[in-house]
């Protein structure tokens, strides 16, 4: 099938790349490069899907029920991993092939799955810094918290993201392949061919890109300005609201870097799809795409990797960083922080156990 069904291309000097020749999914890189970003997406899938399942497995095997804080890093992590097992092979076994293996309908669910997983990501981000500013921006938010809040927000960023990844499946937009060849994404090139494609893709930028991002920024912007303005009026307090302060901006300094490390990620990858959508014909060079291409697939793996470096910091602050890394080779010793953050009852709980 050389083109995809529900195309109606009405813009004659607007062709997409993949309709300009004869073979849609054979590579355009080197067989070399091909090769190298193939073994790069492995170690990257494998580190990823191996640090996300292990956060999963550390949180779910605790005996007693999942706070809300942990239910929110539970359904990250499983983002995560699903982006991890579902993308990576496709692009893997095609990139050692030197074209895309799967046809057209492989392609659109390569391109649905890492949407649908991307978008999730995003979104629960997104509810997380929300509650970041909530909780210390307006502190009675944190008294009525309670696990079904939790489940309607997780329910609501699901809903969300199956919404904005099943449109393109249903005749709003569509999943074609990368310049590249061996991968699939949203079909940004409708916004040169008609007025739905072009509503497709800005709803695309604004509901789950540029929306998402604002409300991440002016969360902890607004953090910012709260902890400057609130920190001599904190010194003046019992140790108690002292150090359940200082653990809530802790919290949410580890929230800011999992967020900064999804944007830095994929907003390079999200500025080429823009300059693709609306520029010239090949304003993007084919060996230039593919490099945000593969940032962006690597986002799945920068989390664990952030968890792990808290824990350990939190290690070695408590004993001496020789003992923090004895104790960190005993798998059921080792901890995994969460996203949100929740408050023991007393303080020597709270030098001793933090869940985030």
């Amino acid at each position: 099938m050389a083109v995809m069904e529900n195309e109606t291309w009405t813009h004659p000097s607007h062709i997409p790349h993949y309709l300009l020749r004869g073979d849609p999914f054979a590579s355009r890189l080197s067989r070399e490069a091909d090769i190298v970003a193939a073994f790069y997406i492995c170690i990257i899938g494998i580190l990823s899907a191996t640090g996300n399942g292990y956060v999963i497995y550390m949180t779910v095997k605790r005996k007693t029920k999942l706070k809300p804080p942990e239910l929110m890093t539970v359904n990250l992590a499983i983002f995560d991993f699903g982006i991890s097992v579902t993308g990576k092979p496709f692009f893997v076994v095609s990139s050692f092939s030197h074209r895309w293996l799967f046809g057209w309908e492989g392609c659109r669910f390569y391109g649905w799955a890492g949407f649908f997983f991307g978008c999730g990501s995003l979104i629960t981000m997104t509810v997380v810094s929300l509650d970041r500013y909530l909780k210390i921006c307006h502190l009675s938010y944190g008294s009525w918290l309670k696990r079904h809040h939790a489940f309607l927000c997780l329910a609501f960023v699901w809903a969300y993201a199956a919404f904005w990844a099943t449109m393109p499946l249903v005749g709003w937009g569509n999943y074609a392949p990368e310049p590249f060849g061996t991968s699939c994404t949203l079909d940004w090139w409708l916004a040169q061919a008609s007025v739905s494609g072009q509503t497709f893709v800005m709803a695309i930028l604004f509901f789950c890109l540029v929306l998402p991002t604002v409300i991440i920024v002016f969360s902890y912007v607004m953090i910012i300005f709260k902890v400057k303005s609130s920190a001599k009026e904190i010194s003046n307090f019992d140790a108690r609201i002292r150090n359940s302060h200082e653990l809530e901006i802790k919290l949410t300094k580890v929230a800011m870097l999992i967020c900064a490390g999804f944007l830095i990620a994929w907003i390079p990858y999200a500025v080429v799809s823009v300059v693709s959508a609306f520029g010239e014909p090949d304003s993007v060079p084919i060996s230039l795409s593919v490099i945000p291409t593969l940032l962006a697939k690597s986002s799945a793996m920068y989390n664990p990797i952030i968890y792990q470096v808290v824990d350990m910091k939190n290690s070695c602050a408590k004993s001496s960083c020789f003992q923090a890394l004895k104790k960190r080779r005993h798998f059921r010793k080792s901890r995994f922080y969460t996203i949100s953050g929740s408050l023991k009852d007393s303080p020597a709980a709270i030098e001793t156990h933090i869940e985030l």
